[in-house]
């Protein structure tokens, strides 16, 4: 069973899945935080009929085309399907939420959304066909908003938020009927490592991750307590040494 799957019985007649996407989408799961959408699939397969998924989303997404095709496996799923978006559901993770019949969102946490980007090499006429294949792409997470979003989003304000590469507070993603509900404030902050942050025009600063010191990195008390006392020893030397050039300098 993946990683990211766990199941729960919390009735004798109510069978409740919890399942997780802790990192990038791909379509070669390499890493154990990775979903792939084949895997998704063989973890929505192992579940049987349960009633209800809670879906705990915290990824700064990944391919398209995995996450359309996980989106749509959870809609054509008969349980109930809640989201959580623990800390951050970015990119084509946020498409993926957009799945959820109810979606829940910490006052910490945040979405963002944006037109999918590509790298294209060729003539003249190639890059223009990338282009307009981009297009046609984004249509398939343009909907997903959508029908999320009901009469709370036109298409409009959509495309201009996609343009402009928008990271939506919790309060923001309810506002614009791209989530449902604001939770208490959550553990796990958003944040992204600053490898993957770099293919981002818009990434707030706070949501880099900080280097931690590590625990060996700071001086423990102890270690404090002796440097003091070195420093005290040094600096009675020091007068020591200063007396005793001051008696030889009478002595001349």
């Amino acid at each position: 069973m993946p990683s990211y799957l766990t199941v729960k019985q919390e009735a004798t007649t109510n069978n409740v899945a919890d399942m997780y996407i802790d990192g990038e989408i791909v379509t070669d799961e390499w890493e154990d935080s990775d979903t792939s959408a084949a895997g998704f699939r063989d973890a929505l397969k192992s579940l049987g009929d349960v009633k209800e998924i809670n879906l705990h989303i915290n990824s700064p997404g990944g391919s398209v085309f995995e996450g359309i095709a996980i989106y749509n496996m959870l809609k054509q799923n008969k349980a109930k399907v809640n989201v959580y978006v623990d800390a951050l559901a970015a990119s084509i993770a946020s498409v993926i939420a957009m799945s959820g019949d109810a979606i829940f969102m910490p006052s910490n946490s945040m979405m963002m959304i944006h037109n999918p980007y590509t790298v294209a090499v060729g003539n003249a006429n190639e890059l223009r066909k990338a282009a307009d294949d981009m297009d046609q792409i984004t249509k398939a997470s343009v909907a997903s908003y959508l029908a999320k979003a009901g009469d709370k989003l036109d298409e409009d304000t959509l495309k201009d938020l996609m343009d402009n590469e928008t990271w939506l507070t919790a309060q923001e993603a309810v506002d614009y009927g791209l989530a449902d509900e604001v939770l208490e404030p959550n553990q796990a902050v958003a944040s992204l490592d600053n490898p993957f942050a770099k293919k981002f025009k818009h990434l707030p600063v706070q949501l880099l991750k900080q280097e931690t010191p590590k625990p060996e990195d700071k001086p423990s008390s102890e270690a404090l307590k002796q440097l003091e006392e070195i420093k005290e020893r040094a600096l009675q030397s020091s007068s020591a040494l200063s007396l005793e050039l001051l008696n030889i300098k009478e002595n001349f």
